[in-house]
């Protein structure tokens, strides 16, 4: 052990000490213990995070990614420490963003090797300072010469991830209320350094998430922060100009940041955390972390300069007793709980798309969501999307299973929404022991009895008849249990009020953007059914529609194709791609092309229960339809006006060749469908409801 390695531990030590007292001192010893635990617990090496870093060569000429006209302007300050700027440079050249961007280099007087490398780098913007002036000084002097829609600040001893750039831009129009973006920090080995900064009543600031696992659930999803560190930090130009840059009365440096943060939030804008944006930083590589000497020193100074400026502000703050996770977690929010069987997946089944729009809506609404599938799976974009909404989603390793992670999280949550009454079945004894504050509200999806005892007439099948009559008893002893319920028809709210007359129901239907009414009549072709085929119904529905229908259409119209979508297709659906006309595509990513491209669509379910988001998607998109009576209960359709109706295969085909080639008919059916989708399918038909039944004391 050398001298400065033995050093390091002691200061190290002496700081952690001194740190703790302080700790005890102003936030008590819930909290301080909070800290100790977190300093010292080992993420496992499983848990950390697989970093990219370039490959360690002597320096030689590159070139940097550049544009005349770029949408961000990258500022990296830079004092000495050329190796680190180097590997940030090559981070950048190695895996160029796909958004235009120039890189402005604000060298802040080096003496080491800086400027006569950099200077050989090709398309970098390199700006040497006369005097040192400090981080402060060399950012802003960065975001003066910069040209692009939004400044980017990235500390030297960084290296960004691939990807990082987009992901952070992209907050910005994804959430357009946005006005700073943050980073997800990371330390070389593969820890969590920082999910947004949280300040505290007095002023102190704390690195949320520090020394986590960075895949860990509460810190994967896009939260408000009260700042981000700078350094990795984007905001718009205009507004960093309009807000005065970093403030220097904070100057050499320490607590800008925060200020920053602060003057977005003042002006009535918001601060996230983008954990898809991930940056690997050093952290005190140029001032160190010994707060008693050198720049570092800085930071004491400041608290206590932010803490005036800002007092009526941090009166607003968590109490320094508070615990991180009490702080982080949206504590002053209505929160929910949401429980479904698996991750919605939105592009392959209507339950889905349902699920992940309501959770959309109560995010919109100000609610904190948290959503726990039971399968406890992580389905990559799935479970993205859903932390991109800024919903906190729960999956193994990290979620205990529902007894242990409800005894600890139970106590979190204003209401509690569970989906399916085979999942509340399980759920509910526990919610009631575990969070009897909680509001809990039984989402029946459809009512599953009404659908299998409609599939047991249609079969003449007297088993699937006894069945569906346990599946009534079993459903309707959660709705008595339940303290509100949701279906999403009329028809299933009058059969509850008959089989459950003492439960409190209201309609939840499906929830839609309405996207518009795309291509018009003539740049528009053939015939699409789209469903999941896990649902038996949809097997049933495109059996009868190709065996006795379809035969019809194609003898007077062979230029046609049959385009049958959805995902889990069975071996008799897969077998039809052999009939004359009909495409089986199985399940497509992106249903836009057909929803706006083809001219008609069907749905013919001769069986089934709730409102079929197969009909609403269509419509949404200014698709007409051709329908079942089945298929359209409860929807709010008229026959011929808003939608074709027909129960035999003879009036179905006559139903889709007659909309299929008169133009005009297609154009009232196409308007009329959209403001029936608008009127009763969209997320502000669905608010009142929300509002009422999930967040009664917001």
């Amino acid at each position: 052990m050398t001298w400065a390695d033995f050093r390091f531990l002691m200061d190290r030590g002496t700081g952690l000490a001194q740190r703790g007292m302080t700790s005890l001192r102003t936030r008590g010893l819930q909290a301080t213990w909070q800290r100790v635990l977190k300093q010292f617990h080992r993420v496992p090496m499983s848990q950390r995070m697989a970093l990219y870093l370039p490959e360690p060569a002597a320096f030689t000429p590159f070139a940097v990614p550049h544009d005349a006209a770029p949408r961000a302007s990258i500022v990296i300050p830079v004092y000495n420490q050329f190796a680190h700027t180097l590997n940030c440079l090559r981070a950048l050249a190695e895996h160029p963003p796909q958004s235009t961007i120039e890189i402005i280099v604000v060298d802040d007087g080096s003496s080491d090797e800086t400027e006569a490398s950099l200077l050989q780098v090709q398309g970098l913007r390199y700006h040497r300072r006369v005097v040192n002036g400090g981080f402060i000084a060399a950012c802003n002097d960065g975001a003066s010469l910069a040209r692009g829609e939004y400044l980017v600040f990235l500390n030297n001893d960084t290296v960004p991830q691939p990807g990082w750039l987009d992901a952070l831009l992209d907050t910005f129009v994804q959430h357009p209320d946005t006005g700073l973006a943050g980073a997800q920090l990371i330390y070389p080995d593969g820890r969590l350094q920082e999910a947004g900064g949280i300040v505290f009543a007095d002023g102190g600031g704390s690195n949320y998430g520090r020394f986590g696992a960075p895949d860990d659930p509460r810190y994967t999803y896009l939260r408000e922060a009260d700042y981000c560190s700078g350094a990795a930090i984007a905001i718009a130009r205009t507004l960093f100009s309009r807000l005065g840059g970093f403030d220097t009365r904070y100057a050499p440096a320490y607590y800008e940041d925060t200020d920053l943060g602060f003057a977005v939030r003042a002006a009535g804008l918001r601060v996230l955390y983008q954990p898809a944006s991930r940056v690997l930083h050093m952290e005190g590589i140029t001032s160190g972390t010994d707060p008693k000497q050198g720049i570092k020193a800085y930071q004491i100074r400041n608290r206590s300069v932010f803490a005036e400026k800002w007092h009526d502000a941090l009166k607003t703050q968590p109490p320094v007793s508070a615990t991180l996770d009490t702080a982080a977690l949206a504590a002053r929010r209505h929160s929910i709980l949401v429980v479904d069987a698996y991750t919605p997946r939105p592009d392959r089944d209507s339950a889905s798309l349902r699920l992940f729009n309501l959770m959309r809506l109560l995010r919109e609404e100000g609610a904190h969501v948290v959503f726990f599938p039971t399968d406890l799976g992580h389905v990559g974009a799935y479970t993205g999307a859903l932390q991109q909404l800024g919903v906190e989603v729960w999956y193994a390793p990290y979620a205990e299973p529902p007894p242990t992670w409800v005894r600890e999280h139970g106590h979190r949550f204003d209401s509690v929404v569970v989906c399916r009454h085979h999942v509340m079945r399980e759920w509910l004894p526990l919610l009631r022991r575990h969070a009897p504050q909680a509001r809990v509200v039984f989402d029946s999806v459809d009512l599953h009895y009404l659908r299998e005892r409609r599939g047991a007439e249609l079969a003449n099948d007297r088993a699937l008849a006894r069945a569906a009559q346990r599946t009534r008893e079993l459903e309707l002893d959660i709705i008595a249990r339940s303290d509100a319920t949701l279906v999403v028809s009329e028809v299933e709210l009058q059969l509850l009020s008959q089989d459950a007359p003492q439960a409190q129901v209201e309609i939840l239907s499906n929830l839609h953007h309405v996207q518009g009414a795309g291509r018009p009549f003539d740049e528009r072709r053939d015939i699409v059914f789209v469903g999941g085929f896990r649902h038996p119904p949809n097997v049933d529905a495109v059996l009868w529609f190709v065996e006795e229908v379809w035969p019809r259409i194609h003898a007077r119209r062979p230029d046609l194709s049959f385009h049958c979508i959805g995902g889990d297709t069975t071996a008799q659906i897969e077998a039809l791609s052999t009939r004359p006309g009909v495409v089986v595509h199985g399940h497509v990513p992106d249903l836009d092309p057909y929803m706006d491209g083809v001219r008609l669509a069907v749905a013919p379910l001769r069986y089934g229960a709730g409102v079929k988001g197969k009909v609403n998607l269509s419509m949404a998109h200014g698709q007409p339809v051709v329908a079942t009576a089945c298929a359209v209960e409860g929807m709010h359709l008229r026959d011929g006006d808003d939608v074709l109706v027909a129960d035999d295969p003879e009036a179905f085909a006559q139903a889709v060749l007659r909309a299929y080639d008169d133009a005009a008919l297609w154009q009232r059916l196409a308007d009329n469908g959209l403001r029936n989708v608008q009127a009763h399918f969209s997320l502000d038909a669905a608010r009142d409801v929300v509002r009422r039944q999930l967040l009664p004391h917001r």
